[in-house]
């Protein structure tokens, strides 16, 4: 139990913060080129209450982690609400809007990094290792947000990009996926397909932050 207490108390702020400050992004992102929608609903805060979805934070990832006897986790927030029909430029601002998430992460990557290096340089105390164990938490939930979600499947932030760059007769028709986006999420999950295509990019990022910064592992 104390072991389990600990391990709780180290990861919940990372990711925490990886799960809510990826959906404020997207409000943000959608109030600076025109939509105020989420700002309105006090969706840009890094208050994790505001981006809980019983379903998707709750029920699912208890479910799924049930019947995956725990090797396997996966849920998702709250979506933050965009309006894109108030956006300045509807199709071409999505892909700024949809990119912000993913960029949030990208961030949060970058400064558990910089934790983690932090951690390695200072002289051994007694914050040393937590502060490795939290950096390394927060850079392995990022990586594993930023990924997914620049997976081009709707309704995820890489469709999103995807129809946003695509030609308008195109881009329509492959929006119209979205509406399936989840129930192929899934079966891409359990049958390891989406592990499979995820796993080498995953390892590839990792890979290119240890070399930024020089890790000694």
């Amino acid at each position: 139990m104390e072991a389990l207490i600990q391990t709780v108390a180290i990861a919940a702020l990372p990711v925490v913060l990886a799960i809510t400050l990826h959906e404020a992004a997207h409000g943000y992102a959608a109030r600076h080129f025109g939509d105020p929608t989420a700002w309105q609903q006090g969706r840009i805060t890094a208050n994790p209450l505001k981006h809980i979805d019983l379903v998707g934070t709750v029920i699912v990832p208890i479910v799924i982690l049930l019947l995956s006897t725990g090797g396997i986790l996966f849920g998702w927030a709250k979506p933050v609400p965009v309006d894109f029909s108030r956006l300045r430029r509807p199709k071409s601002d999505m892909l700024w809007v949809a990119a912000a998430g993913p960029g949030a992460n990208l961030a949060m990557l970058l400064f558990w990094a910089g934790m983690m290096k932090l951690a390695w340089l200072l002289p051994l105390n007694v914050f040393s290792l937590p502060m490795a164990r939290m950096a390394e938490v927060g850079m392995s939930v990022n990586i594993a947000l930023m990924v997914l979600n620049l997976f081009p499947l709707p309704p995820l932030d890489g469709g999103r990009i995807v129809v946003s760059l695509l030609p308008p007769d195109a881009a329509w028709r492959f929006a119209q996926i979205e509406r399936f986006g989840f129930p192929i999420l899934l079966l891409l999950l359990f049958s390891g397909v989406l592990g499979l295509l995820l796993t080498p990019v995953m390892q590839l990022v990792g890979g290119m932050i240890e070399f930024l910064f020089q890790f000694p592992f």
